[in-house]
């Protein structure tokens, strides 16, 4: 999947602009990326278009964070200036994209080092 279709996507799910889903996008995998090991976030890497990469590389550290679901709604909600429910609807958005746009193994692989609320917010209803 390329960015265009993977940012069309998040747009439609949400309801944000297209430049709005963008934004949010790169917001999400930015700080997701904050949560994963440098091996992880290569392997990420290597599956996503090099314009969805750069937010994963800009947000990979050595250190690994420790923050939940919510913590994470509300670095984006404060980076893209969005409501903290249309972040929250965002970060769910983004993670179900990326579910259908990489391998199934790295998505078990990605969920697995983001923890289980994170999983938790994922299935249940927004």
């Amino acid at each position: 999947m390329n960015e265009k279709d993977f940012v069309h996507t998040v747009a439609e799910r949400t309801g944000l602009s297209r430049q709005e889903a963008a934004d949010l996008t790169w917001a999400t995998l930015e700080t997701l990326a904050h949560r994963l090991s440098p091996g992880e976030a290569r392997d990420l890497i290597a599956e996503l278009p090099q314009s969805l990469a750069q937010p994963v590389r800009r947000g990979t550290t050595d250190r690994i964070e420790r923050f939940g679901h919510h913590d994470s709604v509300r670095r984006v909600a404060e980076r893209t200036m969005l409501k903290e429910e249309e972040a929250d609807r965002g970060v769910r958005s983004v993670l179900t994209v990326l579910r259908e746009a990489i391998s199934e193994k790295e998505f078990n692989d990605l969920m697995s080092q983001l923890g289980t609320d994170f999983s938790q917010a994922l299935e249940s209803p927004g």
